[in-house]
């Protein structure tokens, strides 16, 4: 794709009968190239640093055992594909070299070699995942990351925010912890339990009520919303993975400072199924202790970014009035 061809505020609005959601809040795509052996190539060479400190987190609920995460997995990618041809369609899929990606992919890497590290007690499968991140143009302030590990920003959430690098990994790391503690499995595994959908079984081999349940996983991730919880949870590991990434986790509080302040004017749409407030700033500040003696042995990040110039967010509509030879 040209990079004259995206336009970051193209106000990309998926076909809602698409979307499927790894984390609960509204989903969305990514990039055109999995480029996930770059990501683990790179992080393999990062020396992981101990793990004696950092957040420690509970086993996952073996409620989610009930819905096979290969599915849920399966689904989701077929989702995201067709969600990427409509970004495309819309001029709303940014290319690899914008800035923005290239910025996005960037702290990805850093922050996906610790994604498997013993005291977040991640799924096994985020091992394997292929993960993939991308830009994709609209105001919306969102973010969010699908089950095997389809991550996607918003270019709103980057432009409205002016988010620092920092900030970015923050979101970056609690999106991703919904997916590494399978917290949309979790969710619909209780609602499979407590609604009888799912008999043993016949469940487990995609038959019966079970297969008409696991057919219509789409919809339910629609509206799935997470517990206070599975927040909780995600941003204890969102600080966590992006400390030992090298990001300073203070950065969990200017964020939600900012979050808080937005929400006064606009409500953000990240925020529909996010918390925001005093008493979560709160609580992210309670995690901080536990986190600090990782960022200050962690291996900083040689690049430093920035948002989005005003040369970036003109230049798409200056490039179509531009005259041609």
């Amino acid at each position: 794709m040209n990079p004259a061809e995206f336009d970051p505020h193209a106000g990309f609005e998926p076909d809602p009968s698409l979307l499927l959601h790894a984390s609960g809040c509204r989903c969305a795509f990514h990039s055109r190239r999995l480029f996930t052996g770059a990501l683990l190539g790179t992080g393999a060479l990062l020396a992981l640093p101990a793990l004696a400190d950092g957040v420690q987190m509970d086993e996952r609920s073996s409620l989610a055992n009930l819905i096979p995460a290969e599915d849920i997995e399966a689904a989701a990618s077929r989702q995201y594909r067709q969600l990427l041809q409509q970004a495309a369609q819309q001029r709303a899929l940014a290319p690899p070299d914008h800035p923005q990606v290239v910025r996005l992919r960037a702290i990805a890497q850093r922050l996906i070699p610790f994604t498997t590290v013993p005291n977040l007690k991640s799924t096994p499968r985020a091992a394997q995942w292929k993960w993939e991140v991308n830009l994709v143009g609209g105001k919306q302030i969102n973010a969010f990351c699908m089950p095997g590990g389809k991550i996607a920003f918003f270019y709103g959430i980057l432009d409205q925010l002016k988010m620092s690098d920092d900030e970015v990994a923050m979101v970056m790391g609690h999106e991703m912890a919904h997916a590494l503690r399978e917290h949309a499995r979790e969710r619909m595994g209780k609602t499979a339990a407590t609604s009888g959908l799912i008999e043993l079984g016949s469940a487990l081999l995609g038959l019966g009520q079970g297969g008409r349940y696991l057919a219509n996983m789409g919809g339910q991730l629609l509206t799935l919303r997470f517990s206070r919880d599975d927040e909780s949870e995600a941003d204890k590991v969102g600080l966590d993975l992006a400390a030992r990434a090298g990001y300073d986790p203070h950065a969990g509080v200017t964020l939600w400072q900012k979050m808080v302040a937005q929400n006064k004017r606009t409500p953000p749409q990240w925020l529909s199924t996010h918390p925001a407030g005093a008493t979560r700033i709160h609580d992210i500040e309670a995690s901080l202790p536990l986190v600090e003696p990782v960022y200050a042995r962690a291996q900083k990040p040689a690049q430093h970014f920035g948002p989005p110039k005003a040369s970036e967010r003109r230049h798409d509509s200056e490039a179509q009035d531009a005259p041609t030879n």
